[in-house]
């Protein structure tokens, strides 16, 4: 029989590095997750994205388990990654940030294809251009 989820928590945290420090421990405490057995659990999971931010969606089921799903960085991240930018501009139509080539474009979309609501390669690069566009940075080929 399936066990029944009592409760489902997002979260956003450093792959590889997490600790029992806010925001992730309050979330997990408030949830009734084992705090430090999460930690240790997800450090080993999230080693690919060590030093990056990424989502993790947890299912608390009534036992106390849990199941957790780490997903990739934001697109966002990635392009500013990808620029050398910290933070994209504040007028994107009128001043541009920085400027990414279309290779960069599809090595973005190929790391995001599992999260992205894309069929194909070529639906998730225009995701991600789409992206760029809207922080202000140039897709050259």
């Amino acid at each position: 029989m399936a066990k029944k989820i009592l409760k489902k928590v997002k979260v956003r945290a450093v792959g590889g590095k997490a600790t029992p420090a806010p925001p992730l421990g309050p979330a997990l405490g408030q949830a009734g997750v084992n705090i430090g057995d999460f930690v240790q659990k997800f450090n080993a999971a999230s080693q690919e994205f060590i030093g990056e931010t990424v989502g993790v969606q947890i299912s608390v089921y009534e036992d106390r388990t849990y199941d957790f799903v780490v997903k990739t960085p934001a697109v966002s991240s990635l392009i500013f990654k990808a620029a050398g930018i910290e933070k994209g501009s504040g007028k994107p139509n009128t001043s541009k940030a920085g400027k990414i080539t279309k290779a960069q474009v599809r090595e973005i979309a190929e790391k995001k294809l599992r999260d992205l609501n894309a069929k194909n390669i070529e639906g998730a690069m225009k995701i991600v251009e789409g992206s760029a566009r809207s922080a202000g940075i140039d897709v050259v080929n």
